[in-house]
């Protein structure tokens, strides 16, 4: 899931540096919900509105939710990119696709092996980002083929159309429907092992837009690539604008309509499923996080300090999602848990294990490097 260069050659280091900064965030969720009494989630399963214990807790849980969007879109961009590289290099078809599918299945054992037991009491088919990644890799395998404005028409009608989507036709009370219904639409947790939060609808929808995102940079400039800064900027702020229509509005796009009128009754939008609401919000902070980097990634010092940290988790972020789980978790699999934190030592700890993550990542990125034709290009 390495970004691949433009026109140029180069790394698009903006894709690096965004998705790293959403790696950070997303492992300050997971540390926080590991140690803290009060972190809660679950917005929007089955229409449930879980009440926060104030608006500091709910706001430091709220922050997280641009990490599956970014993830999922950038995730498709790169995917587009690697994609297009290796057809310019002659790769057969037959190879690309077989080398998505072998991806979409990595994640798949991934999610059932690692991911699922790291999180504790979570049954092992839980159906969670990284196998919705992997499935969608699976079906781009065969969907790439399509012309890519019929991946746009398609992806744009699913981001805008699937609260629409009823599947009653798909039996609830057998496993094999229940848990159907979970991977295509309805995130929930009745029917253990058979769960899950992140359905196929809508997120391929975001999947093929970052598709169409990455197949519309390949060809690019590094010049052409630096004037993406003010588009993206534009197209951020118009999206946070519609966002606040749409919550003003409180009809069409809201999974989980606006009780009142405080911020966290602004914010509270469902994430599972993601609701246009959420996923507006979303991904035009995304679209501002990638105007930022493109602003300063000409600069002599971006891959030193802080942005070169999140460079780093950039380039390996399979990896930084497979280790920080059971960095911050503490624990073996079937362990009880150990006690609770406040949130400024979390916070502490959050800190700490990114320090050690940034370590592991550039180790890893060497070893990635030495054995590129090993298994460890998949992760």
């Amino acid at each position: 899931m390495a970004s691949t260069g433009s026109k140029s050659g180069s790394r698009l280091q903006f894709i690096d540096y965004t998705r790293g900064l959403i790696m950070a965030i997303m492992a300050w969720d997971h540390v926080s919900g590991f140690w803290n009494r009060f972190h809660q989630g679950g917005e929007g399963v089955q229409g449930a509105m879980r009440p926060f214990l104030n608006t500091t807790w709910f706001l430091v849980r709220f922050v997280s939710h641009y990490c599956a969007p970014t993830f999922i879109f950038l995730a498709g961009t790169v995917l587009a990119l690697s994609t297009i590289k290796r057809v310019s290099r002659g790769e057969s078809q037959l190879s690309i696709s077989g080398r998505m599918i072998i991806r979409g299945v990595v994640l798949l054992v991934a999610e059932v092996l690692l991911v699922s037991k790291a999180f504790g009491n979570t049954p092992w088919a839980y159906f969670g980002v990284i196998a919705c990644i992997g499935v969608s890799f699976i079906i781009f395998s065969v969907a790439r083929r399509l012309p890519n404005w019929v991946i746009l028409a398609l992806s744009l009608f699913i981001v805008f159309n699937h609260n629409f989507m009823n599947i009653d036709f798909i039996p609830n009370d057998v496993a094999w429907g229940h848990y159907l219904r979970v991977i295509l639409h309805e995130p929930n947790f009745e029917m253990r092992p058979w769960v899950g939060l992140y359905p196929i609808f809508p997120w391929i929808g975001v999947m093929g837009l970052g598709w169409i995102f990455g197949s519309t940079i390949s060809d690019y400039s590094p010049e052409q690539i630096r004037g993406l800064e003010q588009p993206l900027r534009k197209i951020g702020w118009a999206s946070i604008g519609l966002f606040i229509l749409v919550r003003g509005i409180n009809g069409y796009g809201n999974l989980l309509p606006r009780q009142g009128w405080s911020l966290v009754d602004w914010l509270y939008v469902s994430k599972y499923p993601p609701s246009q609401a959420f996923l507006l919000w979303t991904l035009g902070g995304m679209c501002l996080f990638m105007s930022y980097a493109l602003k300063h990634q000409d600069r002599a010092d971006f891959n030193e300090g802080l942005s070169g940290v999140l460079n780093q988790f950039g380039r390996t972020p399979l990896f930084f999602y497979l280790t920080h789980l059971w960095l911050y978790r503490l624990r073996l699999p079937g362990a009880p848990g150990l006690f609770y934190m406040p949130m400024t030592p979390t916070l502490g700890f959050w800190v700490l294990g990114l320090w050690a993550l940034y370590k592991l990542c550039v180790r890893y990125e060497v070893l990635k490097r030495r054995h590129p034709r090993s298994v460890l290009q998949y992760i």
